[in-house]
Parts: structure tokens; sequence; C-alpha cells
């Protein structure tokens, strides 16, 4: 039965309940819509909207140093402000999209305005002064600097980048797990793994940056290198768009399930905790409301649990890349590896490890545990938190021996001297990072999919987006916090000379934050009962 809002509206029945094709009709049949072939779909769009996003979060701090003429805690912090923002938009984006357009209107309309923003920051990169090659040779921080209309210029697109991927980011995902059915045990077991494969994109889409696009800013130009993402967010879009009879729409609600779990919340903090439901047992839907919003409740501890590791991962694309930059990175007489390249042996290992871990280990692991993904979705992220500690003591030795060598061979005061050390040193640290990416980032987007009440799973993903935003902005304080008083006697942890830094005493401190957040994420994950189905 078509209808005049056919993405929005409609009569579930049949084999899929609550399901519409793109007409509003409702599915009778499996075959033909959703399953891996729209699934395939959407994992494409990702690739090319992760590649647009990395174009401009991998190098940031580089630009924001160089054209932009910002010390390195100061732009460290921008980077963190705006990941976080963009990270935590996706929650105003979720709440949009389950309450009124629904996830293909937000998709479609977060992607305009995508590109919008790209071509905005690729015009505020080529303007004179910031494009200027004298400018970006020029030792001294204070010449060339950028007019306050260039900075403001600049902000405002990068800012709109953010606004659209926090509509985009979470629809997508939610989307994609929309195709498959969870009442079907194939389909199921095929959902599990398609998040698994969906990571496994969008690393692809991030290594294919980190190799290509930063090569060109740091060597050609800002404006090609902010351009070409530009341009990837529009084949996504179409992309997308040719995809569109084949995908499964859930059909939204009359009332927003945002504003009735809110409601429920109140209701429920009104009511002590030993007294029945304040709902008759004939008001059901409102007795499944209050359900629903304890079980949101149940899930703020594993997400409080997990900010530090949201800590962690903001280092790669800050302090890392900084890290990387002093060191040596010829490749033959001619070639120079950028560093925010290094980034790259992120995706590359979580590109190598996910098809052992979805081929191997998963089979395996459930000849022993009978779950049909291995080992449980909080066993998971646990795995990886081990993993991010490990990493980050790595990263706190390599830095004490560049820190040794600089003082070997009498850089310490040559802030612009290369270190002779080779930057393969660093790779153990991002290796490891990518391996616990696998487990805690992929065990995130599966848990907070999997656990929120079926028309919030927008905003379950948002959550599980926050965590990093949130994360972000911890790290930013951190940062400036740390800055502010290790600086007053001239010893900053985050000095503009790395060669006087001390960024192993920070990572230390991550470290041992990580190793805390882990024993509490233990007491919360035992108490934690899953969601039935």
């Amino acid at each position: 039965m078509e209808t005049a809002e056919p993405l929005l509206l409609g009569e579930g029945a049949g084999a899929l309940i609550g399901v519409v094709d793109y007409r509003g009709r409702p599915i009778i049949s499996r075959s033909g819509t959703g399953g891996w072939t729209a699934a395939l779909f959407i994992i494409g769009v990702e690739i090319a909207e992760r590649f647009a996003y990395y174009g401009i979060s991998s190098n940031l701090i580089m630009y924001l140093t160089g054209p932009l003429r910002q010390s390195t805690a100061a732009a460290a912090a921008a980077v963190n402000t705006w990941s976080g923002a963009a990270s935590m938009l996706p929650l105003l984006g979720a709440f949009v999209a389950d309450s009124y357009l629904g996830r293909y209107r937000t998709i479609v309309i977060s992607s305009l305005l995508y590109v919008l923003g790209l071509c905005l920051l690729t015009l505020s990169s080529m303007l004179p002064s910031i494009n200027s090659q004298k400018c970006n040779s020029s030792m001294d921080p204070t010449a060339c600097l950028p007019s306050q209309f260039q900075v403001i210029a600049f902000y405002l697109s990068l800012y709109l980048v953010a606004f659209a991927q926090g509509g985009h980011k979470p629809c997508t995902q939610a989307f994609g797990g929309d195709q498959f059915d969870q009442n079907d045990p194939e389909e199921n077991k095929a959902k599990s793994s398609f998040f698994n494969w969906w990571y496994f994109g969008l690393c692809m889409g991030t290594c294919v940056t980190l190799f290509v696009l930063t090569y060109i800013q740091d060597n050609i130009g800002w404006g090609l290198g902010f351009g070409i993402p530009c341009i990837a967010m529009v084949l996504a879009l179409v992309v997308f768009l040719l995809g569109t009879p084949i995908y499964r729409y859930y059909v939204l609600e009359d009332n927003s399930p945002f504003v009735q779990v809110y409601k429920a919340f109140v209701s429920m903090i009104k009511s002590h905790a030993a007294q029945p439901l304040p709902y008759s047992s004939a008001d059901e839907h409102k007795v499944d409301r209050l359900e629903e919003a304890k079980g949101v409740i149940r899930l703020f501890p594993i997400w409080a649990t997990c900010l530090i590791y949201a800590v962690v991962f903001s280092q790669s694309s800050t302090f890392f890349t900084k890290q990387g930059s002093t060191m040596e990175r010829n490749i033959g007489p001619k070639f120079q590896v950028p560093p925010a390249t290094l980034q790259s042996f992120i995706s590359l290992s979580i590109v190598a490890f996910i098809p052992i871990y979805d081929r191997v280990l998963v089979p395996v692991a459930r000849k022993f545990t009978g779950i049909p993904s291995g080992i449980s979705m909080l066993q998971r992220i646990g795995t990886g938190m081990v993993l991010s500690i490990i990493s980050m003591v790595i990263a706190a030795l390599v830095e004490i021996k560049r820190l040794q060598t600089a003082k070997d061979y009498g850089l310490v005061d040559e802030p612009q001297a290369t270190i002779p050390m080779t930057l393969w040193w660093m790779v153990p640290q991002y290796v490891l990072y990518g391996i616990a990416d696998v487990f805690t980032m992929v065990g995130l987007q599966e848990f907070f999919y999997d656990q929120v009440p079926d028309a919030l799973r927008s905003l379950g993903l948002a959550l599980y987006l926050s965590i990093f935003g949130i994360g972000s902005f911890i790290s930013g304080f951190l940062v400036s916090v740390i800055n502010e008083v290790t600086g007053k006697d001239g010893q900053s942890w985050f000095s503009n000379n790395l060669n006087q830094a001390h960024l192993d005493y920070f990572y230390w401190l991550l470290a041992g934050l990580s190793a805390l957040q882990f024993l509490i994420y233990l007491g919360c994950a035992k108490c934690y009962v899953y969601k039935k189905k």
C-alpha cells in the first residue's frame, strides 16, 4: 500500500514487521531487498565518507601549526575540540532521524551539507596568504599570519563538516544494520558479521586517505588536498541514491521515541524504586517505554568506563603525528613519508586482522562458548582496552628513546632538526592501536546498536560516537591544564620544541588512567544484564 510519505509511513506486515520498501509498501519476502546486497552499497558510502573525513582530521594538526601558525598545544586542543564536536553532534542527528526524518532522508540531507562544507573548506585553504609558499617556508611564527576573515572562514567550514557528519555517521551504520532481520537466525548472524566488515570498509577508506591525501597536502597543496574529499562525498551520495530501490526502511512511530522515553525517565524519577510501576497493567505501551528508559540507563556505566579509551584514541592524530614529523622519514633519496601517513598502520592492521578475527577466531571461540559472535560484546570491548594500555606503554618507551637520541646528538635546542631515529620505531604502537580497535571499537558499535530499544538505534550509535566526542574534550582539557601547569617553569610537557617536551610523561599518565578505567570496567561488565531478544 503506497502512502503520501513513502519513507516515513506505511503499515508493516508480512514476514518483516514494521519494515517497508522505498515506495512505502510492506515487505513480504526477504529476497530482493536488504541483506548483504543493500549493505554493500552502504559500506561503499562509508568508505567514501571516511576518506573525506580523515582527509581533514588526520593531517589537521599540521595545517593548524603550518598555514594557520598555531602553537603545538593550541593546535592539539583545537583538533580535540573539533573531533569532540564531530563525535557529539551525532546525538542531534540521531534525534532528528529517529523522530522526524528517518535515517534515509537524514543521510541524504547530511551528505549535501557535507559537500557544501568541504567546498567552503577548500576555498578557505586557497586564499592567497595561506597558500603562499613564502609563508609556508618561513621560520618566523609571526610571519604571514592569516587574516581574521581567513581563520573564521576556515573554522566555519570545518564545523559545518562536523555538523554534517553528525547526521551522516550514526544513520549510515544504523541503516546498514537495518538491512538484516534480527528475528531471522541467518540474517542475525550476518548482522554481527556486518559490523566487522563495516569497520573493514571504514579502514580501507582511511588507508587510501593516509597514503594519498596526506602526501598531496604536504607536498602539492592544501586546496587540492581538501578538494579531493569534496569529490569523494559527491560520489558517495550518488552511490547511496543508486541503492534506494533495494533498501529496507523502518517505519517511524507516530510519537517520537525520544519524547516517550524522556517521559518514562521523568516518571521513573518521580516514582520510588520500591513502588510498583506507575502505569496500570492495561497501559502496556507506557510500561514498555519505562523498561526502555531503564535499558538506556543501564548503558551509561559501560559508556562512562570507555571514556579514557577514547582519550588514548585521540592521540594518534595529534601528538603521534607531531612526533613523527621530527624523525627520519626518508624512503630512498627523494621520497619523504608524510608524518600523518603513519596513521595508516592503524587502518592496515585493522584491515589485516578483521578477516582473521571474523573467519578464524570467531568460529574457534564459538565452539567453546556457544555464542554466535564467538565472545560476548563486553568481553570484546575489554580485550581492546588491555591492548590500548600496552600501546600507550610502548608509546612512552619510544618517546623516551627519541628524547635520548636528540640529547645524544646535541639536537635538544634545534626543533627544526631531524632526529637520527627512523619513524618505523613508532609502527608497533600504531599496529596495537589498530588491533585494539577491532575489539573495542567494533564491539562498542555492535553493543550500542544491539542493546538500545529498536526504535532508538540511531541514538545507540550516537551514544557510541559520543564516547569519542567526550574523550576528545577530556584530552583537550588535559592538554590545556597540563600545558598551563608545567609551562610555568618553562618545561611544558607540550613545548613547541618537542625535543624539550615530555610527551612520555603524558603517555605514562594515560597508561595509568587506562589501567584504572579497565578495573572499573570489569566490575560494570560483570554486573551488566543483556537485553532480552
